[in-house]
């Protein structure tokens, strides 16, 4: 039951982020900007392709997909909030769609890790039954 919620709230992350990314791109012109925008758009397939897998594939490889889809997301995110930016591209934490990016970034990697452990103590109970 536990692993089931923490799945779930893994698989809301992931289709949180990507619907963050994809709003960003479609509506507020992230999809003219040279680098980010074709790398908008690897986030919002890859979140749904990994959200799909997690959900589906009980092993612990989409899970660490999934951590690591966050990791990297939310800490491209923090380098673009640095003075240089990232890809010339500066962000100030200021709206709606930058809490929830990084609600959900970090959703994905502390749920991620959760349902690595309690995937892990399930194998270990499941061999000595």
């Amino acid at each position: 039951m536990v692993a089931w919620l923490l799945r779930i709230l893994v698989v809301l992350g992931l289709l949180g982020s990507a619907w963050v990314h994809w709003d960003l791109w479609a509506n507020e012109g992230f999809d003219e900007i040279e680098t980010i925008g074709p790398l908008f758009l690897v986030n919002v397939v890859a979140g749904v392709v990994i959200a799909v897998a997690v959900l589906f594939w009980r092993h612990w490889l989409p899970v660490l997909a999934a951590i690591g889809f966050g990791a990297v997301t939310l800490g491209a995110y923090l380098i673009s909030l640095t003075p240089g930016g990232l890809f010339g591209v500066r962000e100030q934490f200021a709206t709606s769609a930058e809490t929830w990016g990084v609600v959900t970034e970090a959703g994905c990697i502390v749920f991620g890790v959760a349902l690595l452990f309690a995937q892990r103590v399930r194998r270990k109970q499941g061999v000595l039954a």
